[in-house]
């Protein structure tokens, strides 16, 4: 069944106006996210992917995350419209957040500007934040949208949400 999308408020987007197949736009946000005080990632020169009835997810230029904190792990995925995921870990002071992060080395032509960024979830860091407002991370296992009051749902992701 699909849900009834929610009234936008002024300056809100509906996830249910983004597209599908899903689209990467450049955006000016600024992306922050910090793990047991320290800044792993801040970036203002990031790519959000849309698609609809999912909040966006963010992808920022390896430069400008912390290099001492990203490591390859092993698995991957494949996405329809992306291409081939591979995954990373996160690793500060010591402790090792497994998979948290995915990127698309040879992402596909639709998705070109993708290339050497890398996305991460939401849910293990202390705080992730766009334009300085705190990330609520998208539900389900899998999905990495990142929501803030800027997104009117439903979002996908939730109990119930699987065939949307």
């Amino acid at each position: 069944m699909k849900p009834t999308p929610e009234p936008t408020a002024p300056g809100q987007e509906s996830v249910w106006s983004f597209p599908r197949p899903a689209i990467a736009r450049e955006t000016g946000a600024h992306i922050v996210i910090e793990h047991r005080g320290r800044r792993i990632v801040d970036s203002r020169r990031t790519i959000r992917t849309l698609e609809t009835s999912h909040p966006p997810s963010y992808y920022v230029p390896r430069e400008d995350i912390e290099p001492a904190a990203l490591r390859r792990t092993q698995g991957s995925s494949f996405c329809e419209w992306k291409g081939a995921a591979v995954y990373w870990d996160v690793v500060t002071d010591g402790i090792v957040l497994e998979r948290v992060g995915w990127s698309y080395p040879s992402p596909t032509p639709s998705f070109a500007i993708l290339k050497d960024r890398v996305a991460f979830y939401a849910g293990p860091f202390d705080r992730c934040s766009v334009d300085g407002q705190t990330v609520t991370p998208q539900a389900g296992a899998f999905y990495g949208g990142w929501i803030t009051d800027g997104y009117a749902g439903p979002f996908k992701g939730g109990p119930g949400s699987a065939g949307w």
